[in-house]
C-alpha cells in the first residue's frame, strides 16, 4: 500500500460531518455580515508571497512549497489566502465591481513544517478580508465576525487578544527601541532571533524557545510607541469591542508572522486544543495593496484553521442532524417497487438507502441498524399484491402499513413530529 504523504490527513465518514458543520455556519454569518465568497487557484507566482507575505517571515524562507514549473516559472503552493485574495481584488477590480469590496474563502493551504496536533503540511483556512475602509468602526466588526464564528460554533473557553502595531511612521521608532533594549543579551538568544534582530526585529516576539523568553518579556511595548493618528485607532477599536460587548485582552506580544500588519493585530485563543492554541487570528493591512502593485487601499481581515475549529468545538456538533431511512425488498419481486420508492423518497429530499445484494430481511435490518435508520420501509409479496408499504420504527418496532402511493408523505410528517 502507498501510504498519504506525511503532514497530509484524509477527513472520513464521522468526521466530515464536523467539517461541513463549521462550513455552513461560517457562510452563514459571512453572508449575513455582507462577504461574498470567492475561489482562487491553490498556485500562485513565487513572488505574490515573497513581496506579500515577507521575505523575512518563516513562511517565506522554511516553509513554502516553491518549484520551477516546465515553463520556467517559479509557482507556489498559496501558504496563506492574503496576497492571493489581495491580487483578486486588484486584478478583477472588485473596488469597481462591489459596493462593498468584503470578500471570503475557503480552501487548502500548504506549508512544509513539523506535522503536530492541528497543523499540517495541507491544511485548510477560512479567510475573510474587507479594502478600502479606514475607519476602525470596521475593525470592530471583522472581531465581532471573528467573535460570532467562535460563539456560532460553541468553542468553549476562548480569549480575543488584541494589539496594535503602529504604522510606517511611528514602527522604525519601536524597532530602534528592540534593538537598544536587547543590547548585549541579543547574543544568547536562538539563531532565528539573532537574525530576525538583524533583518526585523518585531520577528523576534514570534520566537517559541523557552530559554529565550525571560528575555522577550523584558522588551518595549509597541502600544508605548504609537503616534497619535495609531493610539487613536486603537483607542477606537478598542472602544467598539466594549459597544459590542466583547471581552479582551491587550497583549504587547502579538505582532503576527506576517510583515504586512499595520495597526490592530489580534488572535482567539482557547478552545482547550492544546499548546498551540490560536484559533484564527488577523489584522490590518493598510500598505499591502499598494506594494502588490494595485491601488493605495487599506485592508483588514483574518483567517481560521478548520482543523483548530473542528478540534475545538464540542464533541457532540455536526451530530444529530441526520434521519435517514431504510427500504428493504423481500423477493425478486418486490426490487422494483422499492427502487421506485427509493427514487421517490430522495426526490422528496429525504435521505434513503437500500440494500443491493438481494440479502435476507435479517441481513436488511441489521444494515438498517447500522446506519442508524429512524424507519424502515418494507416491501413483500403481501405489501405488492395490496398496493401498501410497511413502515416499521427503528426505535419503538411499531409497525404500520399504508398505501404505496401515500408513503413518502407519510414519512415525512413522522420525521417531522
Amino acid at each position: 500500500m502507498i501510504p498519504a504523504i506525511r503532514g497530509t490527513h484524509d477527513i472520513l465518514p464521522g468526521e466530515v460531518e464536523r467539517w461541513q458543520r463549521v462550513e455552513a455556519v461560517a457562510r452563514d454569518i459571512f453572508e449575513r455580515y455582507g462577504y461574498a465568497e470567492v475561489r482562487t487557484p491553490v498556485i500562485e507566482r513565487e513572488e505574490l508571497f515573497a513581496k506579500g507575505t515577507g521575505e523575512t517571515t518563516d513562511i517565506v524562507q522554511k516553509e513554502m512549497y516553491a518549484f520551477t514549473d516546465k515553463g520556467g516559472e517559479r509557482i507556489t503552493l498559496r501558504p496563506e489566502a492574503t496576497p492571493s485574495l489581495v491580487r483578486v481584488f486588484v486584478e478583477h477590480s472588485l473596488e469597481q465591481a462591489m459596493a462593498v469590496p468584503k470578500i471570503y474563502l475557503m480552501g487548502p493551504m500548504f506549508r512544509y513544517e513539523r506535522p503536530q496536533k492541528g497543523r499540517y503540511r495541507q491544511f485548510h483556512q477560512l479567510d475573510v478580508e474587507v479594502f478600502g475602509i479606514s475607519d476602525p468602526a470596521i475593525d470592530a466588526e471583522v472581531l465581532d465576525l471573528a467573535w460570532a464564528l467562535v460563539t456560532e460554533l460553541g468553542i468553549a473557553n476562548v480569549e480575543l487578544v488584541i494589539n496594535s502595531v503602529g504604522c510606517a511612521a511611528c514602527r522604525p521608532a519601536f524597532a530602534e527601541a528592540l534593538v537598544k533594549a536587547l543590547g548585549a543579551d541579543v547574543t544568547s538568544l536562538c539563531t532565528d532571533c539573532q537574525r530576525r534582530a538583524t533583518v526585523n526585529p518585531l520577528r523576534i516576539f514570534d520566537c517559541k524557545v523557552p530559554q529565550d523568553q525571560p528575555v522577550i518579556d523584558r522588551l518595549p511595548h509597541s502600544i508605548d510607541y504609537l503616534c497619535a493618528s495609531c493610539r487613536e485607532h486603537f483607542d477606537a477599536v478598542v472602544g467598539h469591542l466594549g459597544v459590542y460587548g466583547i471581552p479582551y485582552r491587550i497583549s504587547h506580544r502579538l505582532v503576527r508572522g506576517l510583515d504586512y500588519y499595520t495597526r490592530t493585530t489580534f488572535e482567539i485563543l482557547g478552545g482547550n486544543i492544546g499548546a498551540q492554541n490560536a484559533i484564527l487570528g488577523g489584522g490590518r493591512y493598510d500598505g499591502l495593496v499598494k506594494q502588490l502593485g494595485g491601488p493605495d487601499r487599506v485592508g483588514i481581515g483574518f483567517a481560521a484553521g478548520i482543523e483548530r475549529l473542528v478540534l475545538a468545538m464540542p464533541d457532540d456538533a455536526g451530530v444529530g442532524t441526520r434521519s435517514p431511512v431504510f427500504v428493504a425488498a423481500m423477493g425478486e419481486a418486490a426490487r422494483g417497487t422499492a427502487i421506485g420508492l427509493l427514487r421517490d423518497l430522495r426526490r422528496a429530499g429525504l435521505e434513503a438507502h437500500m440494500e443491493y445484494e438481494g440479502r435476507s430481511i435479517k441481513s436488511q435490518m441489521k444494515r438498517a441498524d447500522r446506519i442508524k435508520a429512524v424507519l424502515t420501509l418494507i416491501i413483500g409479496d403481501d405489501e405488492l399484491a395490496a398496493g401498501e408499504v410497511a413502515i416499521k420504527d427503528m426505535k419503538t418496532s411499531e409497525q404500520v402499513r399504508v398505501p404505496r402511493d401515500g408513503a413518502v408523505a407519510h414519512v415525512k410528517s413522522r420525521l417531522a413530529k
